[in-house]
């Protein structure tokens, strides 16, 4: 039986009351307990009468600290519970209309409520007070048993309803490991284009969660072939099929899928830099006259591609950033035969806090080219790194002088000249001809730049 503090408070509150037997888990959290994966902390329960009244009687008898927000609309209250969320659902049938994804709501039974959700596993149901679990669909038992993903309606309809249910498909179906029932790909298919009714909001929240998940390569492939990337992200659909020439043996898209697997899924800035790298090589493709395929700019040109898509599915500004930043600059610790200490400086001073998602990102890039190319050694690249850092720490990578101090010495009106001046310094301390914090030997390269 499922346990949690919150949920036994609950039980214990609405025992000998008018509930007692009536409440009933609901969804993800009953689906996992069954499966024997870690336990949600995601908790729905659905009651055949008013949940708002349940939720403030709860409230009321001391449970909560604070009042329970309620959706009178949805029949639904939220109340937090041992610092836990605690969803209360009034059961209820849904109709939508062809351009809202807000519905019509009224009460209804549990069974009515159940064809209502998203998939006969997450339909299944688990008594608070008893531990029964109660399958009102009759099929959802056998369904997990089988692990097959089978919407409790005819699947055009569920995903009519919610168009958002598509991504959940694919993603369910890797995380959990389990395939989809007979005609619900191709009920994708036909339906992705009903996904422009949903906000970038909710797309950027499953996508998140998709990525948080090492299957998350598998995901993205079949979320691409079944239509619905082109709904949110036409980049990717570009990126199918790109040759690269002799360095790769995969396409753009495969190539990128390969880096994303090396990246890792711990880290969602790292993953979505993974994802965007290569986003700008299908419009800078050319074969040179010796038969050489490049990329030239691309990563310019696929950073502001990145800002865009990021800001189009409403990442916060500095996630967006920071993606692009690392997708701007995957190509540096390559663009010289060696790896300089002043080379380390700058990437030092340049990538700030993201230095570590950078290598990260190289390596897991490198690791993605055909077998037996020589690459990068990012061994001696990350010693070198770790050399300057330890005698130079990156908030001493700039001039030793600052504006008011160059203004004096040199004695002019503040301008841009200061400016130009002071750029001119930090340049000698990256190159290693001036050491951080050295004033005096600043003053004198400045009687030579300003003589």
């Amino acid at each position: 039986m499922l346990r949690h503090p919150a949920l036994d408070r609950i039980a214990d509150a609405t025992r000998a009351t008018a509930w007692e037997g009536k409440l009933w888990l609901v969804g993800g959290c009953v689906r996992d307990s069954l499966l024997g994966l870690p336990a949600s902390q995601d908790f729905d329960l659905v009651l055949e009468s008013s949940a708002a009244d349940l939720a403030s009687a709860l409230f009321h008898g001391g449970l909560s600290k604070t009042p329970p927000v309620i959706y009178a609309r949805f029949g639904t209250a939220m109340l937090v519970i041992e610092d836990t969320k605690i969803e209360f659902v009034t059961a209820r049938r849904e109709s939508y209309s062809q351009e809202s994804r807000k519905p019509e709501v009224e009460p209804a039974t549990l069974r009515e409520d159940a064809q209502r959700r998203d998939f006969t596993v997450n339909a299944l149901l688990q008594n608070l007070h008893s531990g029964e679990i109660f399958d009102p669909l009759e099929t959802g038992l056998v369904d997990l048993e089988s692990k097959l993903l089978r919407t409790p309606l005819d699947p055009a309809s569920t995903f009519f309803d919610d168009p958002l249910r598509m991504l959940r498909a694919v993603r369910f179906r890797h995380r959990l490991g389990f395939s989809f029932a007979p005609g619900l790909a191709e009920a994708i298919q036909a339906s992705a284009s009903r996904l422009a009714v949903i906000s970038a909001e909710r797309i950027q929240e499953e996508l998140v969660k998709m990525l948080g998940h090492p299957t998350a390569p598998e995901a993205l492939r079949e979320i691409q072939a079944l239509g619905l990337a082109a709904q949110f992200a036409p980049e990717w659909d570009a990126m199918v099929g790109v040759e690269q020439g002799r360095f790769h043996h995969l396409e753009v898209w495969e190539h990128t899928l390969l880096v994303l697997k090396h990246a890792g899924h711990q880290d969602l800035i790292l993953s979505l830099a993974a994802i965007f790298h290569d986003v700008g090589k299908p419009a800078t493709r050319m074969v040179d006259d010796a038969g050489n395929t490049r990329f030239f700019g691309h990563e310019t040109l696929g950073a502001t591609m990145t800002a865009e898509i990021l800001r189009r599915l409403r990442f916060s500004e500095d996630t967006t950033a920071r993606v692009a930043h690392l997708v701007k600059n995957h190509m540096r610790l390559g663009s010289s035969p060696t790896f300089s200490p002043s080379a380390a400086r700058r990437v030092i001073r340049d990538m700030g806090e993201d230095l570590e998602r950078l290598l990260s990102l190289v390596e897991a890039d490198t690791a993605s080219l055909r077998p037996g190319v020589k690459t990068l050694d990012l061994d001696a690249i990350r010693n070198q790194i770790g050399r300057v850092a330890a005698q130079t720490p990156r908030d001493q990578l700039e001039s030793p002088l600052t504006g008011l101090e160059i203004i004096e010495f040199l004695n002019i009106s503040p301008g841009p000249k200061v400016g130009e001046v002071k750029a001119w310094l930090t340049e000698q301390v990256l190159e290693g001809t001036l050491s951080p914090g050295d004033k005096e030997h600043a003053r004198h390269l400045l009687s030579r730049f300003s003589g």
